[in-house]
């Protein structure tokens, strides 16, 4: 009896255990704020997005961001601004190092699937997107 219920517990740990490498292949995309909770609990819905963000990410875990503006045709006006950033797994979380010319900073991936992405500030601000899709005007 013993033995059987260490091996279920065994099992259940891994099972359960947050390994956020995970979220990785889902982070590359186009993305669509859904809404960010500030650090005051403050939460604003956003429906309606002019922009969205492209985030591209390498096999090297070095990538870039970029702000990008859909069009009716399904194709995309960018701005030349891009904000590039390495991945590193640290304490359990997976973190964006982003380096720009004017600053530097760092987010937390908090989950990534197929559909959401949620990241974390350094203000403790929450941002939730859900992957964009584009809407044709033939």
């Amino acid at each position: 009896m013993k033995k059987t219920f260490y091996t279920l517990l065994i099992t259940l740990i891994l099972c359960c255990s947050h390994n956020p490498e995970h979220y990785i292949q889902h982070i590359d995309g186009y993305w669509e704020i859904e809404s960010v909770t500030l650090s005051s609990g403050f939460k604003k819905e956003y429906t309606v997005n002019q922009t969205i963000d492209y985030i591209s990410v390498k096999d090297s875990l070095n990538g870039f961001r970029k702000k990008m503006s859909p069009r009716f045709d399904g194709k995309y006006e960018t701005s030349k601004d891009v904000e590039v950033f390495k991945l590193k797994t640290e304490n359990d979380s997976l973190h964006l190092y982003y380096s720009t010319a004017f600053s530097k900073w760092k987010e937390t991936i908090l989950m990534a699937n197929e559909n959401q992405l949620k990241i974390v500030n350094q203000n403790n601000d929450v941002y939730l997107y859900k992957r964009y899709k584009p809407i044709i005007i033939e």
